[in-house]
């Protein structure tokens, strides 16, 4: 706490003190039936004296008159001193300590109207006082609102309302210089008006939400107001609920010198306009981030662009952040910049978060960071889709050699993608996009998901799994935006994105019957073309390769078919599918492969045999298996051959 902000805590405590107790001094001599000074000379002599506190500042910011200032100090007198309800209990004949009315306030303080208590006063409208209309509207017990109270005292404090939805955000330590020259940008443009006099609406369109919450918090700081952030899918969807919550912001934030920045990343069309009801009713210093915000077209706005650094600037970036370290690293930067596309500040967190060892091998401390990058370049994708932990390698992945080369190729290209696009001009020389797309058809449990999970541990990157059947939304235009929200926020990262059950999206679609038949073609055109931009490698699924249309096939540079495993095959499989741990007894895998099954079957029959042994304490037997064979087969609702088990008994 800084000494000015004590300092104006205490002069807003003893002018607090000052003004309740000629408040309290006006109501003593309203209760011994004195004559009621309506000049209210204490206020007149004593003022000038008083150290400018949050009283004063609280009837500047809602433009109280006299009487409505009052009004709150006899509030917050019953509040701070038991005397205040003593007094208005002798004045009002009651027997018990009670609180102020507007009828009783009406007939003790000085030039009273009856404007302040209107639905649309300052009291009422800015929800400093609360009033149960149901019980009355003069004879309804006056309750000053918490943060009030809090703030009268030089405490400002978030409504406990507010706080389940709001979330304050800190100062980033340290900004480059762009990032500056950006911040004052949103400074400026929070000095531009709409026409009815309010600030104009700032968004900030970035991929990365993070990078615009920094922006936005170091631009509070600049101009001395505390920077929170909502979250638009955690606003209220009632109409009763959303005003409720946007009058006490409004309060909280003219009260306290707040300002609020509403997340838009995974808003969906009726949050989004949640969020903008919510916007509506600020008059201060408010921002979104994570949409281009075109869908808040009633609210005045200035758009600012938060366009994440260029390769060169990057490495600029990291060598100022790594100082004398940069050299130790031996080049390991060039290979940082060319995969994730860091903000500056994820590049400053991840060089402080680590203890660089310059006498240590350069590939040891180039691996570090670059796990520490894997991180930080998640951003929102864990909340967009399902990271998968990927633990498959090479030796796990049972497949005929001409897949197998595929699948090492397009790691190849992976790895090798800004060498011979950017470096060596290839991109000078295609109109096509530079991502790497695939599709990996075939039979469930052929390994299609085992082998994404083989190049993600082979290019070190983070694999997510997209459900587009949960993707794909019957609202016109949702598709796309939720496929935008994905592919955006995973540039940053260029992690490898794993689109399951492409059927959902890629039916033969090409015959456009109806309105539904022709926005379908459009959102499989939108995704193959953010799929050819997008700069990582995206890849699809399906079962059922021939429900495909072809024009779409054509538009993917790897087609990978998974076949149903021949005995060889599965034999291989079987050998693999045990831990190195797991006791087991005689197992003849040449038996075992006449299953004729895929390799996600073998591995849960092989777990449920482990199971059965785990509980007869013994080693797996092919008895053992044989139940759990029998068990996947019922679940298949498939017959068990005897010529799969025979030799078996």
């Amino acid at each position: 706490m800084s000494e000015r902000t004590e300092q104006w805590r205490q002069d807003s405590r003893r002018a607090l003190e000052a003004h309740l107790a000629r408040i309290r001094e006006d109501l003593e001599h309203a209760s011994d039936h004195s004559a009621k000074n309506t000049e209210a000379p204490a206020t007149v002599t004593s003022e000038g004296h008083l150290p400018r506190g949050a009283l004063e500042l609280l009837v500047e910011k809602f433009s109280l008159s006299g009487f409505e200032r009052d009004m709150l100090l006899v509030c917050a007198g019953v509040e701070f001193d038991a005397r205040f309800a003593r007094i208005l209990a002798r004045i009002s004949g009651e027997d018990r300590h009670c609180r102020p009315t507007f009828s009783l306030l009406l007939s003790l303080l000085a030039e009273p109207h009856w404007s302040a208590i209107a639905p649309d006063g300052p009291l009422r409208s800015g929800r400093l006082v609360h009033v149960d209309a149901d019980l009355g509207l003069t004879t309804s017990p006056l309750r000053l609102e918490e943060s009030v109270l809090h703030f009268l005292t030089g405490l400002p404090q978030l409504d406990e309302k507010l706080r389940p939805l709001v979330r304050p955000l800190a100062r980033p330590k340290s900004l480059p210089e762009d990032h500056r020259r950006t911040k004052e940008r949103l400074v400026q443009a929070w000095s531009q008006h709409s026409d009815d006099g309010r600030r104009k609406l700032v968004r900030l369109v970035t991929s990365d939400p993070r990078e615009g919450r920094i922006m936005f918090a170091d631009a509070c700081h600049a101009v001395g107001f505390g920077a929170f952030v909502a979250d638009a899918c955690a606003l209220p969807r009632t109409a009763a609920e959303l005003h409720e919550v946007a009058s006490i912001w409004q309060r909280d934030a003219v009260l306290n010198d707040f300002a609020l920045l509403i997340d838009l990343t995974t808003a969906d069309t009726e949050s989004t306009q949640a969020a903008g009801q919510m916007l509506e009713r600020q008059h201060g210093l408010a921002a979104t981030v994570g949409d281009s915000g075109e869908a808040l077209p009633m609210l005045a706005s200035v758009r600012i662009d938060l366009a994440p650094p260029s390769v060169a600037e990057q490495v600029d970036i990291w060598r100022s952040a790594l100082g004398r370290r940069y050299k130790s690293l031996n080049g390991q930067v060039g290979r940082l910049v060319q995969q994730f596309s860091l903000p500056a500040n994820a590049i400053l967190e991840s060089v402080q978060q680590l203890d660089l060892v310059e006498a240590e091998d350069p590939a040891t401390n180039g691996r570090a960071l670059w796990l520490a990058c894997r991180q930080h370049a998640r951003g929102g994708m864990d909340d967009l889709a399902r990271r998968i932990e990927a633990r498959a390698r090479w030796q796990d992945l049972v497949l005929p050699a001409a897949q197998l080369q595929t699948l090492r190729h397009i790691a190849v290209q992976v790895r090798h993608r800004h060498r011979v696009y950017e470096s060596w001009g290839f991109a000078d020389k295609s109109t096509r996009g530079f991502g790497v797309s695939a599709l990996f058809s075939g039979p469930s449990g052929t390994g299609k998901t085992m082998a994404a999970e083989v190049l993600a541990n082979e290019l070190e990157l983070d694999l997510y799994r997209i459900d587009l059947s949960a993707t794909v939304s019957k609202y016109i235009g949702e598709t796309e935006k939720n496929l935008r929200r994905i592919f955006d926020v995973a540039e940053v990262s260029g992690a490898i994105l794993l689109f399951d059950e492409a059927d959902a999206l890629f039916g033969k679609r090409s015959e456009v019957k109806d309105s539904h038949d022709r926005y379908a073609n459009l959102e499989i055109s939108y995704l193959l073309q953010r799929m050819e931009a997008y700069r990582g490698l995206a890849i699809l699924t399906t079962n059922l390769k021939s429900a495909l249309d072809q024009a779409f096939l054509r538009r993917l540079r790897f087609i990978v078919q998974f076949p149903f495993p021949g005995p060889a095959e599965r034999q291989a499989i079987w050998w693999n599918v045990f831990p190195t741990a797991m006791p087991r007894d005689d197992l003849d895998y040449e038996k075992l492969a006449r299953l004729a099954v895929t390799g996600g079957n073998i591995a849960n029959i092989a777990l449920d045999g482990a199971f059965r042994a785990a509980e007869g304490d013994a080693p797996v037997t092919m008895q053992h298996l044989l139940l759990a064979a029998r068990a996947e087969y019922g679940k298949l609702e498939k017959p068990l051959s005897d010529a799969e088990i025979r030799g078996w008994k």
